[in-house]
């Protein structure tokens, strides 16, 4: 027969000073390991739906990003007569010819310059990206100094709201509407034409050209045609793949920072459940004794002190998952290891992150109880009773 799971809540509700501490540390360790993979996780996301599947991404072969490539004019030029792009309904092909550059702008509070995306778009490019909506003044003309700002850059940067002037390639660009793209990248971005963008930074070349495809699945056929005609130096990716490729590398350190300090604030949290169970076997040895005379075996006093200490884990897990759920109400931006310019995401918490950090905490609990659990198991009944 199997003690009663009561017993062991009963236990934790007896010593309430021991038990809260010990949670507490679980928690905090479960807290710090489920935030750094949401940190990770929300940057992923961000720039992954920054993309999207059915548009076609070309750049320069070898190109890390969008601000080192170089596609030249005449193959740009070859590019717009592919029979794989799709058309719009007013009749134009969805495809743009699209000009990045990096500018620095003062953060808000500490005034530190930082990189922001500078884009520069045709009108087709609202087209290409269904996710930018504009919330405040109207779209910039193609062909003049207007620009529009992200929510991001208005949020985080100095001197980026409506109306207000950016000065930048020797030239003053004003900001004539404010554009939301959901949690996509592209809500860190500034937007202006291409054409006034390469003349006022001495851009000879295009940095990337994009256009949806007319059909899917067409993609593998296009990037080999692309890929091997000895005309152009460029390289074909779906959108959502390209954008998944920049998180790549930032992605890889948050959660190998994540690993480790989590295997680090573990060693104290296992050390205190240990001391913990310890204590309550020192403290339980009559109960030990009693509940062997009454006829529990020795694996049920171990099974009893693992499914307590198991109780300690899942409950600080539980504990410290909810604390960081708390963490999707906040945003933050850093600067992206591959595109070097600031990216503003959020925390996202995935059913993957509460399966990673609940298993961590009971793998944490179950250490800590194991060697205590093996210590109230050996006693003898005699043992135990002669400690009355």
């Amino acid at each position: 027969m199997a003690i009663p799971f009561s017993y062991n809540i009963r236990n934790l509700w007896t010593r309430r000073l021991t038990t809260g501490l010990t949670l507490s540390g679980m928690a905090l360790v479960v807290f710090v390991f489920a935030s750094i993979l949401m940190l990770a996780e929300g940057l992923e996301r961000t720039l992954v739906e920054t993309g999207s599947y059915d548009n076609a991404l070309l750049l320069r072969k070898g190109s890390p990003s969008e601000v080192l490539s170089f596609v030249p004019r005449d193959q740009a030029s070859i590019l717009e007569t592919l029979p794989e792009i799709a058309t719009g309904s007013n009749g134009k092909r969805l495809f743009a010819k699209e000009v990045v550059v990096l500018v620095a702008i003062p953060k808000r509070g500490s005034k530190k310059p930082s990189n922001v995306v500078f884009r520069g778009i045709e009108e087709t490019s609202l087209h290409l990206r269904e996710q930018v909506k504009l919330i405040k003044g109207r779209l910039p003309r193609m062909g003049t100094s207007e620009v529009m700002a992200g929510t991001g850059v208005v949020r985080n940067f100095q001197g980026m709201a409506l109306n207000e002037s950016l000065c930048c390639g020797m030239k003053d660009w004003r900001i004539v509407g404010v554009f939301d793209a959901g949690s996509t990248g592209f809500s860190s971005e500034i937007w202006g034409d291409a054409d006034q963008l390469m003349q006022a930074f001495r851009r000879p070349a295009y940095s990337t050209v994009i256009f949806r495809l007319r059909d899917s699945s067409e993609f593998r056929n296009l990037q080999g045609r692309v890929e091997s005609d000895p005309r152009l130096t460029l390289a074909a990716k779906r959108e959502t793949r390209f954008y998944e490729e920049q998180s790549e590398m930032m992605v890889k350190f948050l959660r190998i920072l994540g690993l480790s300090l989590t295997i680090i604030f573990s060693m104290g949290a296992i050390i205190g459940a240990m001391i913990t169970m310890y204590s309550a076997v020192a403290n339980r040895v009559t109960e030990i004794g009693t509940l062997r005379a009454l006829g529990f075996g020795r694996k049920d006093i171990l099974i009893a002190f693992l499914v307590e200490s198991l109780l300690f884990g899942f409950l600080g897990g539980a504990a410290g998952i909810l604390c960081a759920s708390l963490m999707q109400f906040f945003q933050i931006s850093t600067t992206n290891f591959q595109s070097f310019a600031e990216l503003a995401f959020g925390f996202r918490l995935s059913p993957r992150i509460v399966y990673q950090g609940m298993a961590f905490a009971l793998i944490m609990g179950f250490v800590g109880g194991l060697l205590p659990a093996f210590r109230a198991s050996r006693m003898t009944i005699v043992e135990a009773l002669r400690a009355v």
